[in-house]
């Protein structure tokens, strides 16, 4: 309890969970634990004829972790959430993956400080510049 009063960050701040289950009405969940909603009405929508769709993150409130299907229901891009009407996927795309920067699983290429700093020397196609 005290986390979701504190921290705003992490998941919804109690002000949000309180407007979002008194306005909106759940839609849906992704594979990641979030939950979207949509509200009742448009009352306090932004643009008129169109109900506000919220995300309630699991865990840290991360823009990133809502997958493709989930993003373009918020956005207006579809009408039907992904529960109704999901997203046809091709059999090249890879699965949705958050931004992993700042974490243990970030890219980290041979030769960066966060891998040890090493790198290859410079092989004979490198000319230093030199002052004439």
């Amino acid at each position: 309890m005290l986390k979701a009063i504190f921290t705003w960050w992490n998941g919804a701040t109690m002000g949000a969970r309180f407007h979002i289950g008194r306005r909106g009405v759940l839609v849906g969940q992704d594979d990641y634990g979030n939950r979207y909603y949509e509200a009742k009405d448009d009352r306090d929508a932004y643009d008129a004829g169109r109900k506000r769709r919220w995300v309630i993150f699991s865990g840290y409130a991360e823009a990133s972790k809502v997958p493709a299907e989930w993003h373009g229901w918020l956005h207006y891009t579809f009408d039907e959430p992904p529960t109704v009407a999901p997203l046809l996927r091709k059999p090249w795309e890879k699965d949705h993956r958050p931004n992993l920067t700042g974490t243990v699983h970030a890219y980290r290429p041979q030769g960066s400080l966060a891998r040890g700093g090493e790198r290859q020397k410079a092989t004979g196609d490198y000319l230093p510049w030199t002052p004439e």
